[in-house]
């Protein structure tokens, strides 16, 4: 049997690639998002009583890699990239049915022309498909005694700083506190691929309008350069 879905909404995101995306959500819990939902689910009706609620389950559309299809086995970078495990007990995208859950916070919702939801610390790129929204209820869905299998702890935290050309850069560009604190978040994560530990390396992410480039050596990311996106 077959089911056809369409999107309630779509994001719209710093993350405009998918590398240098928090591999969890939550950990960069200064990134702000917006769910826009489409007609006809933008009606207010539609998120009555949500707002009384902190947190939401957001469920996407991996519609990035959907293309590239699956494999029963994947290579979870907090294994370095090299050991498999098998597609389900894993979060990878590349899965038989291209779906994502996230537990996000839910910080408002504006009602003015539409309906969008402001989420913080969503780990999600902009134009995600989203399918559906749920309001998270901890007493039964928190589980602090559960086991998390090999993932048993946040991801290592990197010392981040910037060199003096690109402090200066980021001063000319006029970037916000709020830009920096999330750009410093994203590349504590270290969101290089995990096989890959070359301290000469240069490599570039893109958050919001921002093209960044980086270097990591000694557990520190030094941002080494910061443009518009159109000037790269």
């Amino acid at each position: 049997m077959t089911y056809c879905f369409e999107p309630v909404g779509v994001i719209r995101s710093p993350f405009r690639e998918k590398f240098g995306i928090p591999r969890q959500p939550s950990l960069a819990a200064s990134a702000r998002s917006r769910l826009e939902l489409l007609p006809p689910y933008d009606h207010p009706d539609t998120v009555r009583g949500l707002a009384a609620f902190s947190h939401v389950w957001i469920q996407f559309v991996f519609h990035d890699t959907a293309q590239r299809g699956w494999t029963p086995l994947v290579r979870p970078p907090r294994l370095g990239g090299n050991a498999r495990i098998g597609v389900f007990a894993s979060r990878a995208t590349h899965r038989p049915n291209p779906i994502g859950l996230s537990l996000v916070e839910l910080l408002d919702i504006d009602t003015r022309g539409g309906v969008a939801l402001i989420l913080g610390g969503a780990d999600l790129m902009d134009g995600t498909p989203v399918l559906d929204i749920k309001p998270y209820i901890s007493f039964v869905e928190s589980r602090p005694d559960a086991r998390c299998g090999f993932v048993d702890g946040p991801p290592p935290c990197l010392t981040v700083t910037w060199s003096e050309h690109a402090a200066s850069q980021a001063a000319g560009l006029g970037l916000t506190s709020g830009e920096e604190t999330l750009i410093n978040e994203v590349l504590a994560q270290d969101p290089r691929p995990a096989y890959q530990d070359d301290p000469e390396r240069e490599y570039g992410v893109t958050l919001f309008n921002y093209n960044i480039r980086f270097r990591i050596a000694d557990n520190t990311a030094q941002v080494i350069e910061i443009l518009h996106a159109t000037q790269n």
